[in-house]
């Protein structure tokens, strides 16, 4: 099944980390109870605030970053349990809230078992990953605090493309795309094993080239490969695009840039196998300057079992 959320990238970032938060968080839920605490991970902000002193509803939200209703909210959950009551303040305007003796016995044991435990999980996790994730999470914070989502997305311009050429890094997206569509409409064959898993060996390394379009807002929506089959011969292969890119004209800008790029690379002979089945992309072909052709498909057809259609670039 396909992850909806890891596929369309950053438009989805919100839900994603919303998703991450919430998988962490029923972890460390697990733990507060294992320690006998009559807690939620969403007690843990207001707790740790007041281990400092009494404060107000507003520093307290300040200090975690959330509402004040949602932290009034939270604030009442707590006094409920008994663990923080209202304090004397000499701004009688102001409401002070402190911990009780029990809710400073439970941050205590929190403090000293728990969040230690939590925190050595969460460092395994962070260690597996290249740069300082938390600083880079601080950036996330600073850059919505300086202009909302909504107030960026007014300012962009949704869906704009950009073709990106073969980096190593993205030879995930290359085998991800293409194996999405492929087996969705037919079998993965070995032959496309073979180029999908070893895209430096088969495709880069033998004289061809992979790029890739890029989607404003949506990340990597399409793939494709020049295939070099012989001294000016090169096969258009492996093109697809994801759904999130629909409508957008993403496949015709990138065969677009496919087509300059083989003239790029010296080729007298472009061709392409597919199926009729992909009528869509035929049309498209079709449109810029690739006609069926029998002695495409009598040398190079049999390379695929649903291979029934063979076409040859003949545009200028």
């Amino acid at each position: 099944m396909v992850d909806v959320v890891a596929q369309m990238g950053p438009a989805f970032l919100g839900s994603r980390l919303k998703r991450l938060g919430e998988r962490m968080q029923a972890s460390a839920a697990q733990i507060i109870a294992d320690a006998g605490i009559p807690l939620q991970p969403g007690h843990m902000a207001a707790m740790a605030a007041l281990r400092t002193g009494p404060k107000t509803i507003g520093q307290l939200a300040d200090a975690s970053g959330t509402s004040q209703p949602g932290m009034t909210r939270t604030i009442g959950q707590l006094t409920k349990l008994g663990m923080v009551a209202d304090v004397e303040c000499d701004d009688q305007r102001s409401r002070m809230i402190g911990l009780t003796a029990e809710g400073t016995r439970t941050v205590n044991v929190i403090a000293s078992d728990v969040w230690p435990r939590v925190g050595m999980a969460a460092e395994q996790i962070l260690d597996r990953l290249e740069g300082d994730f938390l600083r880079q999470l601080a950036v996330i914070e600073e850059s919505l605090s300086e202009a909302s989502i909504a107030e960026r997305a007014m300012q962009s311009e949704p869906g704009r493309l950009t073709l990106l050429g073969w980096d190593p890094a993205l030879a995930h997206e290359f085998h991800d795309i293409n194996a999405e569509w492929i087996e969705a409409m037919f079998v993965l064959e070995q032959t496309d094993r073979d180029v999908l898993e070893n895209p430096q060996e088969r495709i880069i390394d033998s004289g061809g080239d992979i790029m890739f379009v890029h989607a404003a807002g949506l990340g990597i929506v399409g793939a494709c490969a020049l295939q070099k089959t012989g001294p000016a011969a090169f096969e258009l292969t492996k093109m697809g695009v994801r759904e999130s890119a629909r409508g957008l004209k993403a496949g015709e800008f990138l065969l677009e840039g496919m087509i300059d790029r083989a003239r790029q690379l010296g080729a007298e002979k472009l061709y392409l196998l597919t199926n009729r089945k992909c009528a869509a992309a035929v049309h498209l072909y079709e449109k810029l300057g690739f006609e069926h052709d029998a002695g495409i498909m009598a040398d190079y057809g049999a390379r695929y079992d649903r291979c029934n259609v063979a076409m040859l670039y003949t545009g200028v």
